[in-house]
C-alpha cells in the first residue's frame, strides 16, 4: 500500500512539472518576489487598527525578505475602514452578537515617480458574542481586531507577492537585468 502511494505521488509530481507551475518564492532572496518585497516601505496608517496592520505588514515583509531589507523604492499606502455592526437582537432590543469588519484599500506606489503600480483591496470579518460583562465584550472586540489585522496583512503581502511573481511593473523595476558579456 505504501509503495503504491509513493509511486502515485512521484507520478503526480512528474505530471505537474510540465504544467508551468512554479513556487511563488522561487530563487529565495534573489528571486523577483523577495526583491520586490525588500523594496516596500509601509507608510504610517491612522488609528489603533492602522498601527496593528502596519506592524503585521512590516513583520511579514521582513520575514518574506529573509531579513535583507534594501533601498525602499516602493511605498505601500493603506487606508482602513473598521466597523462594528450589531445583530442578533433580543426581545428587549439588546444586541447579542456583533460583526467586526476591517477593510483595507492599499496602493503600491513607485516612490520616485509617484505612479501607482498596484491598487487593490483586502478585508476580513469576525463574529463577536456580546455578553453581560462589558469588559469581556470589549476584550472580545479587541481580540477580534488583532486577528483581523493579521488576516488583512496576510492578504496584502500575498497579493504583493503574486503581483511581483507575475512580473508586475514593480518586479520589472526591481529585478536587475542580466549581465551581458561584450
Amino acid at each position: 500500500m505504501r509503495s503504491l502511494l509513493l509511486s502515485s505521488l512521484v507520478a503526480a509530481s512528474l505530471m505537474l512539472g510540465g504544467c508551468g507551475l512554479r513556487p511563488l518564492y522561487a530563487n529565495g532572496s534573489k528571486g523577483a518576489v523577495a526583491t520586490v518585497l525588500a523594496d516596500v516601505d509601509v507608510a504610517p496608517i491612522e488609528g489603533h487598527s492602522g498601527w496593528l496592520v502596519r506592524n503585521a505588514l512590516r513583520d511579514r515583509l521582513e520575514a518574506a525578505q529573509g531579513g535583507h531589507g534594501a533601498g525602499k523604492r516602493l511605498r505601500l499606502d493603506v487606508r482602513l475602514e473598521d466597523s462594528i455592526t450589531g445583530f442578533g437582537v433580543r426581545a428587549d432590543d439588546a444586541v447579542t452578537r456583533e460583526r467586526r469588519t476591517l477593510r483595507a484599500r492599499y496602493q503600491l506606489v513607485d516612490a520616485a515617480s509617484g505612479e501607482v503600480v498596484l491598487d487593490a483591496t483586502a478585508f476580513s470579518d469576525a463574529g463577536i458574542d456580546v455578553v453581560g460583562s462589558e469588559y469581556a465584550t470589549i476584550a472580545a472586540e479587541s481580540s477580534a481586531l488583532e486577528r483581523l489585522a493579521s488576516a488583512v496583512a496576510d492578504q496584502i503581502v500575498t497579493r504583493l507577492a503574486v503581483f511581483a511573481n507575475r512580473g508586475g511593473a514593480a518586479a520589472e523595476q526591481a529585478t536587475p537585468a542580466p549581465a551581458t558579456n561584450p
